[in-house]
């Protein structure tokens, strides 16, 4: 009985951390009521269900203020924002941990396209989940679309269905030009 009941642990062990980011919820929500909500951290709406988001971790944090600071500093004619619910598709909400546009929307959600989306890895993000909302965000038009991986100190950009890794020292984007040292942004990780 105890082997069982060992198994049967490890099972739903595996079984929640497989499902935990979907199933937290448990029931379907409308746009409206999620876009009504405020969540603590925030949360993105798929197809009707609300999906937690990976978090908190330092090198992820260190990347993304020092990018937002960067961003701001050097481009003031931009607006840079840092997870702010961006709608992808009729269906969808999702959260970048960057996104730039080139004036103030005046709302919570960006309707329209950002000029540029960032989306810092964490330990635990799967990849497949988040090639997904990189082709959503290509789907609606963004023309920038960048990947980082802070534990690797790896750049990468996303277009044509692809990640292509940045081998320079410059990560750039256009419309607007925008230029960004790796070195400075990895540095201290």
């Amino acid at each position: 009985m105890e082997i069982a009941a060992r198994v049967s642990s490890i099972a739903f062990s595996l079984w929640r951390r497989c499902y935990r980011k979907t199933m937290s919820v448990g029931t379907l929500v409308t746009l409206e009521e999620y876009l009504n909500t405020a969540y603590s951290p925030d949360r993105e709406y798929v197809d009707g269900v609300v999906v937690e988001r990976n978090v908190g971790e330092r090198p992820h944090s260190l990347v993304q203020t020092r990018l937002t600071i960067l961003l701001a500093r050097d481009y003031p004619r931009v607006f840079v924002w840092s997870e702010l619910r961006t709608r992808t598709i009729k269906t969808r909400c999702r959260i970048p941990d960057i996104c730039v546009t080139l004036h103030d929307s005046g709302t919570d959600v960006l309707e329209e396209p950002p000029s540029l989306v960032v989306e810092i890895l964490s330990r635990r993000d799967e990849m497949g989940e988040v090639l997904e909302k990189l082709e959503e965000y290509a789907s609606i038009g963004v023309p920038n679309i960048w990947l980082f991986d802070p534990r690797r100190r790896k750049a990468y950009t996303f277009a044509g269905h692809a990640l292509q890794e940045v081998t320079t020292a410059i990560i750039s984007a256009t419309s607007p030009a925008i230029e960004v040292s790796l070195e400075e942004l990895f540095r201290g990780l």
